[in-house]
């Protein structure tokens, strides 16, 4: 990604803001990465004291046991116990193909279901960052930085 000399990266995209600046809200990185959504134990914590059972029940966790338990079924005093949690359709038991979270406002247009309350993981997602979570498909990112394209010829 260019950016003039002596620019942090990163500073081209304000965290100041609810959402990182001009982002498109198009869905892509949600339908392409929100099936792998992992939360942290501190957004099990809260969903389960909110009785938010409503984004628990898209979780299963594996316990030190080696048992595999859908979260809506696991108590705050169980999170000590957890090995892993991973996403799953509470249907089938299958994995999703997308973040079951992801809503469609507009025809182009997609917006989180569970904004205010959503995992670590996804809050802290940032397709900016080269070598970290840089995703190249991102349409918000390559209009930045065609943008900045002037600005490194001058």
């Amino acid at each position: 990604m260019g950016t003039r000399r002596g620019e942090d990266p990163e500073s081209i995209f304000s965290s100041d803001s609810d959402e990182a600046d001009g982002c498109l809200q198009c869905g892509l990185c949600c339908k392409i990465f929100g099936d792998r959504i992992t939360p942290a134990p501190e957004n099990l914590f809260s969903w389960m004291e909110e009785g938010r059972d409503d984004i628990l029940r898209f979780f299963m966790a594996c316990l030190d046991d080696g048992r595999w338990v859908w979260c809506n079924e696991l108590s705050p005093r169980d999170i000590s116990g957890i090995h892993a949690v991973e996403m799953r359709d509470p249907s089938t038991g299958g994995f999703p193909t997308v973040c079951p979270f992801l809503r469609r406002i507009a025809k182009n247009r997609y917006i989180c279901g569970i904004h205010e309350l959503k995992p670590e993981m996804c809050r802290n997602y940032q397709p900016w960052v080269w070598g970290e979570t840089y995703f190249n498909r991102c349409p918000a990112l390559k209009k930045k930085e065609e943008s900045l394209w002037p600005k490194c010829r001058e």
